[in-house]
């Protein structure tokens, strides 16, 4: 571990084919409504950040593995920090869009 490995940013290339790879896994972008119809990762749902509670009116098994994106890493990184004081058990911030190579859908 280097002495600025608290400064990089989650890999979302690499965090898309963890989700891929995780049965029953939910992948959650937190991004405005706006911004989602602007393009998304194929299968992701939309929960915007300032709306993270809903998460439990659809994510009902809170061991469930959830995959969590934004545009830059920063609002995933507190939508993640949320939903583990809602007590959901396997969150994981996989970063931000800006960094993405995958298909878009919009």
């Amino acid at each position: 571990m280097g002495l600025f490995d608290f400064l990089r940013q989650p890999d979302i290339n690499q965090g898309i084919q963890d989700y891929s790879a995780a049965p029953d896994a939910v992948l959650l972008d937190v991004r405005t409504a706006q911004e989602y119809r602007e393009g998304h990762v194929p299968d992701s749902r939309n929960i915007p950040l300032q709306s993270i509670g809903q998460a439990e009116g659809i994510i009902h098994d809170k061991n469930t593995p959830v995959f969590v994106y934004c545009y830059s890493g920063s609002r995933s990184s507190q939508a993640v920090s949320r939903l583990r004081q809602m007590g959901f058990q396997n969150v994981k911030n996989i970063g931000g869009m800006a960094s993405y190579s995958g298909k878009v859908e919009l």
